[in-house]
């Protein structure tokens, strides 16, 4: 049996990526005690017919029961079955903004409060995160976005083949916490500033055109190529299945979007195996929209 253990911050998602795992036709259970997880195995394997995929969540409401970060893992170690975790994270202005928006109570926060528990629940799972195979930042995720955003790594759990994610984002809305790399496109001119470029995006021939032909980047791009291609090799020793390379700008629309189209074309040609994921294409697209519609 192969289960996939969700854990993460409280306000990240964890409940939405049960129901998403749900109907992938994973056996899942919210809330299990670490302590349970033996048990849980044994469980699902002597089910008939046996389950193939369970998924568990796992998360600091253990410390409640006087459980530490460290017999956690140390539950996790004693599992003879096949596992791997998905760690759910945000930043902590988001997670606090959504406890406040529906006035719920954090479990480690002084009398419920959201900043001290945001604060208190990183330390206790920082270890769980460590340990991670997956980690995804759901901070600008809408719920209905959210099958997407897991669908996006739901073909890694069962093959290991090596995956380059190329992510673009948008500086303004914060830098993605699950990224393994982070490279700053702001050292070139913004498409933005110039009319015939600013309701295109990276993704238009146009934009490409223009920041390919802008100092040091052809060589930006292939010395990172270079770079990419000698890492990747030490990163499989290591068993690491996915790498998430992220170019940031001011809004995530034009010099990132076309700096990971760029590189994801690279890497295709080179045979791998390459995803793409824009994202704060649209919602700087609607920004934009919004600022100009306003003037007069």
């Amino acid at each position: 049996m192969y289960l996939l253990i969700v854990t993460g911050l409280s306000g990240a998602g964890k409940s939405l990526a049960l129901r998403c795992l749900e109907e992938q036709g994973f056996f899942c259970v919210d809330n299990l005690p670490s302590s349970m997880l033996k048990e849980f195995v044994s469980l699902c394997n002597n089910a008939s017919p046996a389950i193939q995929k369970a998924a568990v969540t796992i998360d600091s409401r253990e410390s409640l029961l006087s459980r530490s970060s460290d017999s956690i893992t140390e539950a996790f170690d004693s599992l003879e079955s096949p596992y791997e975790i998905l760690f759910l994270d945000a930043r902590d202005d988001v997670l606090r903004k959504r406890y406040n928006e529906v006035r719920r109570r954090h479990p480690l926060g002084e009398a419920g409060d959201a900043a001290t528990g945001v604060k208190r629940e990183r330390v206790f799972l920082q270890p769980l995160r460590d340990r991670a195979n997956y980690i995804l930042d759901t901070s600008d995720i809408k719920p209905k976005d959210f099958p997407s955003l897991i669908a996006k790594v739901l073909p890694e759990y069962e093959n290991k083949t090596f995956s380059l994610l190329f992510c673009s984002f948008g500086y303004k809305r914060g830098v993605p916490v699950d990224a393994d790399f982070v490279l700053d496109m702001r050292f070139m001119p913004n498409p933005f500033y110039y009319p015939e470029y600013r309701s295109l995006s990276g993704l238009d021939t146009p934009v490409q055109e223009f920041i390919s032909s802008q100092p040091f980047v052809p060589e930006f791009f292939s010395g990172l190529e270079q770079m990419l291609a000698r890492l990747i090799p030490l990163f499989l020793e290591q068993e690491k299945h996915i790498i998430r390379v992220c170019f940031g700008c001011t809004g995530g629309r034009h010099r990132s979007v076309a700096a990971a189209e760029e590189m994801a074309k690279r890497f295709v040609a080179r045979g791998m195996n390459v995803r793409v994921y824009h994202r704060d294409i649209n919602c700087e697209a609607a920004d934009i929209k919004e600022r100009f519609e306003k003037q007069p």
